[in-house]
């Protein structure tokens, strides 16, 4: 229907909407009554939040184990280092430093592969930091071994061939 000014009227069923055009609405739901409904749909999504995919290393506990900033403790995936704790063993003070130099205090990009975490609830992911794969590093410099740990095998191939030639040139480790 026009009017004399030549403006479309609204249809009795029709409401103004907030962007200004007119639309059928639910009943009784004005423009307040949606915000609300949406405000309170974020809110509860707020509690909802998943693994950050990037995040800053606040410690790192040894080669293969760092903490990220909201407290989470993070195992790399495919890869095992000596230890640190509670028995030193062989490299694993090398494959310690090694970490912190790559990672320590610095945001990493922390990339899932099938399981979210280990039975010690640790997130389990391959870490990245400008543009290095912290996992595949370690393993290039003979600080760690490549190890399956399925169903995350996404670099298993790539991080045993590493493996493969950091024995053959007798890095780290590999060390004749």
């Amino acid at each position: 229907m026009i009017t004399n000014d030549g403006r479309d009227k609204p249809h009795k069923a029709m409401n103004m909407t907030c962007f200004g055009r007119y639309q059928p609405l639910i009943p009784g739901m004005n423009c307040r009554s949606w915000f609300s409904v949406i405000v309170l749909l974020l809110l509860s999504l707020g509690g909802c939040q998943s693994p950050p995919d990037t995040a800053r290393v606040t410690q790192v506990i040894d080669g293969d184990t760092i903490v990220i900033a909201n407290g989470s403790r993070v195992r790399y995936i495919g890869i095992d280092t000596p230890e640190v704790y509670p028995k030193l063993e062989s490299f694993g003070s090398e494959a310690w430093q090694a970490n912190r130099e790559l990672v320590e205090g610095k945001v990493v990009r922390l990339e899932r592969d099938v399981s979210d975490t280990d039975r010690y609830g640790r997130l389990l992911r391959y870490v990245y930091v400008d543009g290095t794969f912290v996992n595949a590093e370690l393993v290039r410099r003979g600080l760690a071994r490549a190890r399956a740990y399925p169903p995350d095998t996404r670099y298993q191939d790539h991080l045993q061939e590493l493996e493969t030639e950091a024995r053959q040139a007798g890095r780290g480790m590999w060390a004749k």
